[in-house]
């Protein structure tokens, strides 16, 4: 499923331009594999991608964890349709794409884990998605190296950790930020 999703999201990349990484040799460890180190950090079986982009880190996610319920959430049209034909051809009962904003998005029920790769920095992230998140919940952001130097705007009585992630085929500092409330 995993081949799947790549395939697919070559071809729709073509023409929608989607993610700039378009050799597949490379979408293998810059987007699945960089995907799918947020697995041992997801909590809980409701999970939010915001600013899904094509699906990353989401897709790849909900195809590992199939007993988890994702929402993919982004604004710009034309990825969510991309998102929506992708669940349709792969089969992905779990996910459910939804195009809005963040700050207009109203869920029936909070998340466990609320995920991004690339839509803002941290401050911006956890202040725009607070709301979403369950009490006991986490966030967890794929960030690169500037990440210390973002955590300075995140809101107090926040608990923050840093995981390196070393990718095969990678030399790029990847960092995975859990942040929980305190």
């Amino acid at each position: 499923t995993l081949l799947a999703y790549l395939r697919l999201l070559a071809k729709w990349n073509r023409a929608f331009n989607l993610t700039a990484i378009r050799d597949p040799r490379e979408m293998v460890p810059r987007q699945l594999l960089d995907s799918l180190s947020v697995l041992p950090q997801l909590r809980g079986r409701r999970v939010l991608d915001v600013g899904s982009g094509a699906g990353l880190p989401g897709v790849p996610l909900a195809v590992a964890r199939p007993d988890a319920a994702f929402v993919l959430l982004d604004a710009n049209g034309k990825k969510v349709r991309f998102l929506r034909q992708a669940v349709l051809e792969l089969g992905l009962a779990n996910v459910a794409p939804v195009q809005a904003r963040v700050e207009a998005y109203r869920p029936a029920e909070p998340f466990d884990t609320i995920v991004s790769r690339a839509f803002a920095s941290l401050g911006d992230m956890v202040r725009a998605s607070a709301r979403l998140l369950a009490p006991d919940g986490r966030w967890v952001a794929m960030k690169g190296p500037g990440e210390r130097v973002e955590r300075r705007d995140l809101p107090a009585g926040l608990h923050v950790d840093s995981v390196a992630v070393a990718l095969p085929g990678l030399r790029a500092d990847h960092r995975l930020v859990i942040i929980e409330p305190a």
